[in-house]
């Protein structure tokens, strides 16, 4: 069998002319050296583009990479990479393979230097104007508040106002307004851009800087430079190329100097404009502002926004309406309290409930003096109106983190557990169940807004108001020290630590090291200490010795080094969390913890596994997502036997887990790990069928080929499988559930869906990527459809196939040849809700998409094809039905939803659907072409979606098409002259 694969490659040799064959086996070392050297020019070409593409982003701001730079920069990284497999191959490959090794290496350094003399030129410039003033914000309806709007956006309109302040009440709507104000400036495009900056009470100067940056999209030049002065100087750079704009600064708590931060002076020569919001008046003419205040709603506004927000049952009652007008009326005008109270009395249809929700808010409003004391008091009503005091601490700790920071429900939810507001259960999902419903119930009283990062992830934030509502409640208990996010240097003072401490916050400071003098010695109550996000370097012995009844600690993010053995004295730490300290390298003892139910060690620097771990029976969260680790030590696993969350980092190679190892872990539920092989793994998910246990969530690596995977929020269940010998597509685990599927370099597989392979049933399946699998040749194979059988695929949003040389289509007959036809079509459930294509260097495909497939991909938005050497056409019509409807009969092309068409490097595509076709894509907005694609001499014709239309004179509304110049004059309009009028075209560089 050693010498089958040599043989094999030899056969495939064989069209090789024998001078050739030769000359490849003898002078392979020849053919190694020109490939390195190619190789290296490529590498050091992109280098250059991208040191020469940032120079050109800092110069002229509010630019961006031209997409063909982009697109060529992209291409080129996954060249080297190819590269970088081709070399190992050779390296690794048998005398006999010495001929095909240098074809292979020959090729690759011809398609390398096709990319390096296409490369784009720098003297044509890499960049261009930006499309966008900045991206809109997410906000909630406005209700009322339309002479406050019309009278801010009539002053942003006068050239002679160049700063305006809007000032009122916390609660009374500044921010929302101006959101609204942000996204309408963006619609009208006035301004080059629209700039918004949350300030926030703590002033910081260098934040403000770098938010600032980082909305112009060029942070990365600041984050280098320490010095203020410099800072504000780069800054002030940075703004005059922006040119003419709007920078919001929302909730301004006292004066900001523009000069120290760096911010241009607004003034009618520049055209540039600046608006803040804030509660103070005083603040807006400091400034020098054209002060604009924000009033309460009135009576009919107020009333309109409580009933829209309490519910239409309530609405319709008669005996409740009375009532609840003067509840409205105690709001005070106040959206926020308005939003809070209405949330808090949803679904209360009992009219003595509404009676004594009303004397409830005059009591509290008639104890207190002053506007921001009664809106406090209001908010409060909703708080007191919880009831359930574990619901009441799981608000309350939201008052921990910094004002305006966005909390990860994820992460949120894991803090509750660790504080044990939310009772044991039998499993984690029904723990994080119930936290989901906290969270729910939080946010229907208004007292939590859903929000969503800049990186799709799910998160919540407190509107400063209600924050400090929370931490009025915290200052009256002796309970809670929070200091988070204030820029404090040190340790709060000894008087600061009261005997009665109970939880401490002190994230997000410049704390860099605990000094002695200020160490608390009385805390025997203290059970949580947040030190999370400050630039800690070492911890002193005695910090810990006064803390036994600590429960939680979390020192993520900081740049400690090694923790003080007086950490083992810490019996009773449930938590301990240390995620993300790069410069941690080793840990103390930890057999003493023997209450720990949760130890994250993730993105640290330690190499061994901590002594004394063997002994944390009691753990149920273990995070050892470490590159630097270098094994598990065999025992360890089968004694953490209550463990339901495991991760390791799944492309380190060092770490491989073991299935008899894992065999114990019978409540295991989340697992990320590596295994060696199919069956390693297949032993583990069987051993987990026999006990009756399914993991919930999972991204498991398998095989010798580890792929880094780029995690997709909401997708929990990731398989990647790489560099599997003789796996031909069977798999134990029920693929029914997989989300996320990678499968790279497993040569023996030839299709994803056939009648051997499990994934036909893999009906949950939403991303799927199949890279360097030399024996695939279709996707899925018909003969594995009957009327019975799950329709796979019917869910997937993303397929991404590069580097399959026998791929000639998505979905073929069995038989191994040729496409499916109109008898044969595949369900039309699969592919239905495919969003993205990519093709990537597949050389046996010669037809993209047939139009009998079209039907199933309504939902297509996005198609990118590159380095296809045989493809002809990217949708094509089958030969029957060309002779069932005559050569001259119009065949349509609908894909309802394709926004782009990216062509790049495809030597004999002629076309972009068959000559007799038309295309019915309105929403389409983009096609480029790049490369080598010069036989491609005709844009088909385009129809509308609605009515026949005439296929003339005809085009997308918003389609553009980029490319050279050269390939653009070089199209064939024959038998449209009309058409090349109305297509709009952008030259982007020579490619």
């Amino acid at each position: 069998m050693q010498y089958v694969e040599p043989v094999l490659g030899i056969a495939n040799c064989l069209g090789t002319p024998a001078c050739k064959y030769l000359q490849y086996h003898r002078k392979l070392n020849d053919y190694v050296r020109n490939f390195k050297r190619m190789r290296d020019e490529l590498n050091c070409k992109m280098e250059d583009i991208e040191l020469q593409l940032k120079a050109e982003l800092l110069r002229p701001l509010g630019k961006i990479p031209k997409k063909g730079v982009e697109n060529w920069l992209k291409a080129v990284k996954e060249m080297i990479r190819e590269a970088q497999v081709v070399e190992n191959k050779v390296s690794n490959g048998r005398y006999l393979c010495r001929a095909c090794n240098g074809k292979l290496v020959d090729e690759k350094t011809r398609e390398m230097k096709g990319f390096l003399d296409n490369a784009p030129n720098a003297s044509e410039g890499l960049a261009m104007d930006g499309p966008r003033a900045g991206l809109p914000l997410p906000t909630s309806e406005l209700v009322g508040e339309e002479a406050v709007r019309n009278e801010i956006w009539a002053s942003l309109m006068q050239e002679e106002v160049s700063k305006i302040g809007v000032w009122g009440m916390g609660g009374v709507g500044k921010t929302t307004i101006m959101k609204h104000i942000h996204n309408d400036l963006l619609k009208e495009q006035r301004f080059e851009r629209v700039i918004w900056v949350t300030i926030s009470k703590e002033f910081n100067v260098m934040k403000v800087q770098d938010n600032i940056a980082s909305a112009l999209e060029t942070k990365e030049y600041l984050d280098k430079e320490e010095d203020k002065l410099r800072r504000a100087a780069i800054l002030s750079e940075m703004l005059k190329n922006a040119g003419k704009h709007v920078l919001i600064l929302d909730d301004v708590w006292d004066k900001v100097s523009l000069e120290e931060v760096g911010i241009l002076e607004p003034s009618g020569g520049n055209g540039c404009k600046l608006v803040l919001t804030t509660r103070s008046e005083h603040v807006c003419k400091y400034m020098g502002c054209k002060v604009i205040k924000v009033k309460p709603l009135l009576e009919e506004e107020a009333l309109i926004l409580f009933l829209n927000k309490v519910g239409p049952n309530i609405v319709q009652s008669p005996t409740i309406m009375p009532t609840l007008k003067l509840v409205v009326k105690e709001c005070a005008g106040l959206p926020l309290t308005i939003v809070v109270v209405a949330g808090t009395m949803k679904g209360e249809y009992n009219p003595r409930i509404w009676k004594n929700a009303l004397k409830d808010l005059k009591e509290r409003i008639g104890k207190v003096e002053g506007v921001e004391a009664e809106v406090i008091e209001r908010l409060k009503f909703s708080f007191d109106h919880l009831k359930d005091e574990k619901v009441k601490d799981c608000f309350l700790y939201c008052a921990l983190y910094p004002e305006d920071y966005e909390i990860r429900k994820v992460e949120l939810i894991d803090c509750w557990i660790a504080e044990i507001f939310i009772d044991e259960m039998d499993t984690r999902q029904e723990i994080e169940d119930k936290g989901l419903t906290i969270l729910k119930r939080l946010e229907d009283n208004c007292l939590l807004e859903n929000n969503i990062t800049l990186f799709g992830l799910h998160a919540i934030k407190m509107h400063d108001a209600v924050r400090d509502m929370a931490l009025s409640i915290t200052r009256m208990n002796p309970r809670y020290m929070i200091q988070a996010g204030l820029q404090l240097e040190e340790l709060p003072e000894k008087e600061q630590w009261s005997p009665d401490i109970e939880k401490v916050s002190l994230i997000y400071n410049s704390i860099s090291e605990i000094s002695i003098d200020v160490l608390p010695t009385k805390c025997q109550l203290l059970t949580t200490l947040l030190l999370q996000h400050n630039p800690i370097k070492r911890i002193p012995y005695s910090f810990f010795i006064n803390m036994p009844c600590l429960s939680v600690l979390n020192l993520s993010s900081t740049q400690i080094e090694s923790l003080p053995n007086s950490i083992s004295e810490l019996k009773n730490l449930t938590t301990l969390l240390l995620c993300g300290c790069e410069e941690l390298r080793d840990l103390p003892c930890l057999s003493m913890l023997q209450e720990l139910k949760k130890l994250d060690l993730s993105w640290t620097k330690i190499e061994e596994v901590p002594k004394g771990m063997d002994m944390l029976i009691k753990l149920r969260y273990l995070d050892l997502q470490v590159f630097t680790l270098k094994k598990i030590p065999a025992g360890l696993l089968p004694k953490l036997v209550h463990l339901q969350h495991l991760s390791f980092a799944g492309n380190n190679e060092k770490i491989s887990l073991k299935a008899q190892e894992m065999e114990p872990l019978k409540k295991l539920e989340c697992l990320t790990g590596h295994f060696e092989d199919i069956s390693e793994f297949n032993k583990f998910i069987s051993s987990m069928q026999q006990s009756k246990k399914n993991l919930i969530k999972y991204h498991l690596q398998v095989g010798s080929y580890l792929i880094p995977v780029c995690v997709t929020p909401e997708i929990d269940k990731i398989v990647a499988i790489g560099g599997v010998d003789n796996w031909e597509g069977e798999l134990i685990m029920r693929p029914i559930e997989i989300q996320e599927l990678h499968i790279i370099e497993c040569d023996y597989l030839r299709s994803l869906v056939d009648d051997n392979s499990s994934f036909k049933n893999a009906i949950d399946l939403r991303v799927c990527r199949i890279w360097g699998c030399e024996g695939i040749e279709c996707v899925v194979s018909l003969s594995s459809f009957s009327s019975s059988s799950a329709h796979p695929f019917q869910s997937l949003e993303v397929l991404d196939l590069q580097f399959l040389p026998k791929l000639s289509a998505l979905i073929m007959k069995d038989e191994g040849i040729g496409s499916a036809t109109t008898s044969t079509l595949a369900p039309s459930s699969t592919f239905f809700h495919l969003k993205e294509i990519t093709i990537y260097s597949c050389s046996s495909m010669k037809t993209l998409l047939p139009h009998w497939l079209l039907p199933n991909l309504q939902n297509l938005e996005k198609i990118h094809v590159e380095a296809c050497s045989q493809l002809v056409e990217i949708l094509g019509a089958a030969t029957s039905e060309v002779e069932e409807k005559g050569s001259d009969a119009l065949i349509k092309f609908h894909l309802p939803k394709l926004r782009e068409l990216e062509l790049w490097f495809l030597p004999n595509l002629k076309s972009l659907c068959s000559k007799s076709g038309v295309m019915v894509c309105d929403s389409l907005q983009l096609i480029q072409v790049f490369g080598d694609c010069d036989k491609l001499k005709r844009i088909p014709p385009f129809v509308p979606l609605v009515g026949n239309g005439q296929p003339f004179a005809y085009a997308p509304p918003s389609l553009s098409i980029r490319s050279s110049t050269e390939w653009w004059e070089s199209l064939e309009w024959d038998d449209h002259p009309n058409f090349k009028n109305v297509l709009r075209f952008n030259a982007v560089g020579s490619f």
